[in-house]
């Protein structure tokens, strides 16, 4: 038995597994692996296409385009048959042309797709914030709701003022009625039992 626990300690102290391949040590980083692929920062490079991108779809593209193309056909219509570099069917400019398009248009692709990733987060956080604005103006109108129906409880100066006015004529009616005089501030306790008024 202690032979087999000794050599299974030698195998996980040199790192070989079972079946003989070495353990993956989970507390150190792997290596790195190598890539036969150029890498390239994805974020810049999408802001570069977002600006060439920019730049195809104004009028100073179109017109430098028109100048360049008109330059190429005048200089190899009119200059010496020796310094010509695309003769009459312009099958270089053509060439250069689709080149240039087939470029074009995958940046132009990448930058809307930029695009549409931006405007959706945009429009995310939009509907977070509405969310969260018909939450507080829910909360709001219950508040409010709440203050009006505690306020229909409480007395107001013009109630209070009004109860007060009331008073002051009860009085000067029971006064006028022959109490000879004396002022009657209180009325006298009723007797307890079934009131007529309080029905």
């Amino acid at each position: 038995m202690a032979p087999e626990r000794e050599a299974a300690r030698e195998r996980a102290a040199t790192g070989a597994g079972t079946a003989g391949r070495p353990r993956v040590r989970l507390d150190q980083p792997q290596p790195r692996r190598r890539r036969f692929l150029p890498e390239y920062d994805p974020e810049a490079f999408g802001r570069l296409s977002e600006r060439i991108a920019r730049f195809l779809g104004t009028g100073r593209f179109i017109v430098w385009m028109t100048v360049a193309i008109i330059l190429w056909v005048v200089w190899n219509v009119s200059a010496p048959r020796d310094l010509r570099f695309d003769s009459y069917p312009f099958i270089f400019l053509t060439l250069m042309l689709s080149l240039q398009a087939s470029y074009a248009a995958p940046l132009i692709l990448l930058a809307q797709n930029r695009q549409d990733d931006r405007d959706r987060v945009n429009l995310e956080q939009d509907r977070k914030q509405n969310e969260r604005s018909i939450a507080d103006t829910e909360y709001l109108t219950r508040e409010i709701a709440a203050l009006r129906a505690g306020l229909g409880e409480v007395a107001t100066r013009d109630w209070i003022r009004s109860e007060l006015e009331d008073l002051v004529k009860e009085l000067e009616e029971r006064r006028s009625d022959g109490h000879g005089g004396a002022r009657v501030v209180f009325p006298a306790e009723r007797p307890r039992g079934r009131d007529v008024d309080d029905r």
